[in-house]
């Protein structure tokens, strides 16, 4: 019996453990995707341009960087359990808030709170599936994350629904929170206890970064900041560029999402057979044809095939710059991978706000150029870096 069945009235399965976090996870990812899904929704209804839903856009990883400390001190004070059943709930309410919102201002405010609460969300979660992961004691951290890929799926399938039976904002918002609601009743029972948080040596260790860690970061960086301009653009591209119809607005955002998901269930079978270099290199290669397919292309056919190859660039991305950092021969693997992470969600928070500036100042259509540039800088890095050749 484990540790974690000791300290509980009555014993519980790894596999409750499991399902419990993973639905964690995938109410996560569904709050964020149907935020994404509504959109060029929300952009329409408050006559928002490109340059102010860009600044928009901002608030929302703005929220999270500024809570990144936050977050973890939090959890380390009241237990990942206790936090991520009462965030998890905040989040779903402030997602419901955002429909409210009359004026930019009340759009930021609220945007800003929900990357407070996504932030705290996903350290909570996160610390969850690291005990779930230490008591089945092997790798099944890249399941709970194409979890939260698998609930991008359905929340844009339900977006898509929604706006295709003329179902406002407000209302789709409400029934993601019912969602949130009946995770919590079902799962809160079956998350672990607070047995994490003790620091063993107690002791800081001071590092400089290195050429190793900021190569990754770079990588990350190119990766997130893709993945970023796939969420919070994707409708607006379809809407504004592509000029599709009404009910196919998200198919862009669908299929990168349904095309991620599927990168990261099988991402560790292509690693092990083919090795971080040639994965990382196919990743951007799939990132550059698939954006560039999308720009030269501007069909709803071609579109939407360029957004599927760019769902599987990024797929894998993350995933093997933070194993490579974990591996690194004289830092420790949480501090390496910190800085890192660091690093790659500077992408995150400039990626989106990036291309409503450049949209602005050309077309929105011109600005998905530059990310593309992104995939092909990541192939240069894997030809030229003499640590990627030896990965």
């Amino acid at each position: 019996m484990s540790e974690v069945s000791k300290m509980s009235s009555q014993p519980i399965k790894l596999s409750e453990y499991r399902r419990a976090v993973f639905g964690y996870f995938f109410c996560q990812g569904i709050c964020f995707a149907s935020w994404a899904s509504r959109i060029p929704t929300i952009k329409e209804n408050l006559h928002l341009s490109e340059g102010q839903l860009g600044t928009m856009l901002l608030m929302l990883p703005m929220g999270q960087l500024f809570t990144m400390a936050l977050a973890g001190k939090v959890n380390t004070k009241y237990g990942s359990a206790k936090v991520i059943t009462i965030v998890s709930i905040l989040y779903a309410l402030i997602l419901v808030s955002i429909s409210f919102a009359t004026n930019v201002y009340m759009l930021a405010a609220s945007l800003m709170l929900f990357g407070v609460a996504g932030n705290m969300a996903s350290v909570a979660v996160n610390t969850q599936a690291v005990a779930v992961e230490k008591m089945y004691g092997k790798s099944i951290m890249t399941v709970f994350h194409g979890g939260w890929s698998l609930a991008g799926f359905f929340g844009a399938l339900i977006g898509l629904l929604t706006i295709n039976f003329h179902i406002n904002t407000t209302y789709h918002f409400l029934i993601i929170f019912g969602i949130i609601i009946i995770n919590t009743i079902w799962n809160v029972k079956y998350l672990v206890p607070k047995i994490e948080h003790a620091s063993s040596a107690g002791k800081k260790v001071k590092f400089r970064p290195d050429s190793i860690l900021i190569q990754l970061g770079i990588v990350g960086f190119f990766s997130m900041a893709t993945e970023g301009a796939m969420f919070d653009w994707t409708g607006v591209y379809f809407k504004d560029v592509i000029k599709s119809p009404a009910s196919l607005v998200i198919l862009g955002y669908t299929s990168f999402m349904i095309m991620m998901a599927m990168g990261r269930f099988l991402g560790g079978l292509l690693i092990t057979k083919l090795g971080n270099r040639k994965v990382l290199m196919i990743s951007g290669l799939l990132m550059f044809i698939g954006m560039m397919m999308s720009v030269l292309f501007p069909f709803v056919v071609t579109s939407t095939i360029g957004f599927m190859l760019v769902g599987l660039g990024v797929a894998c991305c993350v995933p093997t710059v933070y194993s490579l950092a974990g591996t690194h021969p004289s830092i420790p693997p949480s501090m390496a991978i910190a800085l890192v992470s660091s690093i790659s969600f500077l992408g995150f928070l400039m990626g989106p706000p990036l291309i409503g500036y450049i949209a602005e100042l050309s077309s929105l259509r011109w600005s998905f150029t530059l990310f593309s540039m992104f995939g092909l800088a990541m192939v240069v890095m894997m030809f030229v870096s003499s640590y990627f050749k030896k990965s």
